[in-house]
């Protein structure tokens, strides 16, 4: 019985680590009292030696000294100050407006606001409660679903989870070791795809059940003028932006090239591929862009081409090429140039841009501007994730400044609440190293690596393997017990298997973010459940009698985004490059073909002096 247990100390040492937090016990202390029984059961079975306890200090000290966790209380104070002084009822009330004549056009705004929130604030619970609080109201009020409506609201709050500054990718690279900054250019991209794909579920449902999403009714469109629906530009406009996005796709992405071989074969040239494709995509896009623009307004949309041609003007002349940095330097430029423009015309009363469109660019520039001081000058490398955070912080306490917000209250409020969070995180941390320290002594990283190094089908198989256990965990753990627990086992065996460890934890990050959408234990159902009407109420606006939003709605509506979350895990595992771009682009210089030719010098000769 001894020489079993001896033998399968690790999975009883991990086993009884998972009983702990399903009785309720706090992470923190589960884990440093686990390691600590352990130990002293390992010494007394003499599996564990004693001097390996020695090492417990220096690694709480590490804890300590590790200045990555600096960028989480900063990230964490700039998202709670932004969500207290207003920018997300700022936005969501702009953006609705700017949406609201489509049908599903409130849900549009709020995928898009998530996201938005997500890449200035890096916290879940913020985003999720402000558009529990602003838009859930609205959306019941003019006949949402109410599946439809929970459950677009809590996906969206989730994506501060992988869209970067996310705190989750912080504490995931520091257990991977990693760069953050590396994590954070790599998330980039399937956050943005996983923001499209909501939007694409919300397109679907208003085709085949419009009732569940209509568009706001003329009189809640209070900023909407009425502009230019049928003005005679639109349709050339149309047109022209149709083919400049196929020409985009087709000649500069070569998107369609894996049918090459095809043309090929038939005795067809490139350039009657590049024209067939061409003329594919036009026709397919010409009608969705005659109704971006018509939602949009005329106005609006030639001031973000415009702005958008010179910000790609511009980028010719650097040396960013591709990537994540790319696109949110292209950003921050056509940003710049659109508030100008808007500037321009507020103050010299131009009267080009109308009032919808003058009032969409004023309150985008503050989010996008925190967006291009924090991800862009650490995609660029001029500042790391922690200085970064700390000008995020910086720049968000000038915006509360400058709307007028910032409070004492506030400052305090947001203070507190970074405080408890913080320490939160450091006291998981310091018992996950004192877990890991026994779990390690008694061989148990190396009972881990065998047993999924030796998974069959290598590499894909290992993948399938981890993505469903993370999966079925994420019905019971958080994501920071996920990432503190089963992270630092999964990534030797990782790396041994050949796996990029980037890729690998965005992977894991977009796998986890179900842990906050999981039936019943999901924390983003927590909190739009805390904000959702329990009871029936009277509108304000309205007047009506509205029925309260009861748990199993928002259960049920949560059910197609973790569907779409899992899809997005096995986009990320058949697309690595979405991932992988990080690394920049390869260097195109033949190895073989490097001369190096090292000058004859006549050096002269060597005087040692007389002999003795």
């Amino acid at each position: 019985m001894t020489a079993m247990f001896i033998h399968y100390m690790a999975p009883i040492m991990f086993a009884s680590l998972v009983i702990f937090l399903l009785l309720g016990y706090p992470v923190a202390f589960s884990l440093a009292a686990n390691g600590l029984i352990f130990a002293f059961i390992g010494i007394e079975l003499g599996l564990f030696r004693p001097d390996f306890l020695q090492a417990l200090p220096e690694r709480v000290y590490g804890v300590m000294n590790n200045e990555t966790l600096l960028a989480i209380p900063f990230f964490t104070f700039m998202g709670l100050i932004l969500e207290r002084s207003g920018m997300a009822e700022d936005l969501l009330e702009t953006i609705g407006q700017l949406f609201g004549s489509i049908r599903g056009g409130i849900a549009y705004a709020v995928v898009f606001v998530g996201a938005l929130l997500a890449a200035t604030t890096g916290v879940v619970a913020a985003s999720v409660i402000s558009m529990g609080l602003i838009s859930l109201p609205i959306m019941l009020r003019y006949g949402y679903d109410r599946r439809v409506a929970t459950g677009i609201i809590a996906a969206s709050g989730t994506l501060a989870q992988i869209i970067p500054p996310s705190l989750v990718l912080i504490v995931m690279a520091d257990q991977l070791g990693r760069s953050v900054g590396d994590m954070y250019e790599g998330a980039f991209i399937p956050g943005i795809v996983l923001s499209l794909m909501y939007a694409l579920y919300i397109f679907l449902v208003t085709v085949f059940a419009p009732n569940a999403a209509p568009g706001l009714p003329l009189e809640a469109q209070t900023l909407r003028e009425v502009e230019t629906a049928k003005h005679p530009v639109i349709l050339p406009l149309a047109a022209v932006s149709a083919a400049a996005t196929a020409y985009f796709f087709v000649v500069h992405l070569g998107l369609f090239d894996w049918t090459s071989p095809l043309f090929d074969k038939i005795g067809l040239g490139r350039a009657v591929l590049e024209g067939f494709w061409f003329v594919i995509l036009l026709g397919v896009l010409f009608k969705p862009f005659i109704g971006i623009i018509r939602t949009m307004t005329l106005s609006l949309f030639l001031t973000l081409v415009c702005a958008t041609t010179i910000g790609l003007i511009a980028m010719r002349f650097t040396e960013v090429k591709a990537g994540a940095d790319y696109v949110v330097l292209t950003m921050s430029i056509t940003v710049g140039v659109s508030f100008v423009l808007a500037v321009l015309n507020r103050f010299l009363r131009l009267k080009l841009l109308s009032k919808l469109a003058e009032q969409v660019v004023f309150v985008m520039v503050p989010p996008l501007g925190l967006i291009f001081l924090v991800l862009g000058t650490i995609f660029i490398g001029v500042a790391t994730p922690t200085e970064g955070g700390a000008m995020g912080a910086a720049g968000a306490v000038i915006l509360a400044v400058m709307k007028g917000r910032l409070t004492f209250g506030l400052t305090r409020q947001a203070a507190e609440a970074t405080a408890k969070l913080s320490a939160f995180v450091v006291l998981i941390l310091v018992g996950a190293r004192v877990f890991s320290l026994t779990f390690y002594g008694v061989d148990g990283h190396r009972w881990v690596e065998e047993l999924l190094v030796s998974l069959p089908g290598g590499q894909v198989g290992f993948l399938i393997f981890v993505n469903a256990f993370v999966f079925v965990l994420a019905f019971f753990l958080d994501f920071f017990e996920l990432a503190f627990i089963v992270i630092p086992l999964l990534g030797p065996a990782a790396e041994k298997l050949g796996i990029d460890l980037i890729w690998f934890g965005v992977m894991m990050g977009v796998n986890m973010q179900t842990s906050f959408m999981h039936p019943p234990f999901g924390f983003a159902l927590f909190y739009l459940r805390s904000v959702a009407p329990k009871e029936s109420y009277i509108d304000r606006v309205s007047g009506k009698r509205m029925e309260p939003v009861t748990t199993g709605q928002i259960y049920w509506g949560s059910v197609p985004f973790v569907i779409i979350q899992v899809i997005m895990v096995g986009l990320v595992i058949a697309f690595p490059s979405m991932v992988m771009h990080y690394k920049g682009a390869a260097s195109d210089i033949d190895s073989s073909k490097i001369d190096i030719q090292i000058p004859q010098m006549d050096a002269p000769p060597l005087d040692f002096g007389p002999p003795k």
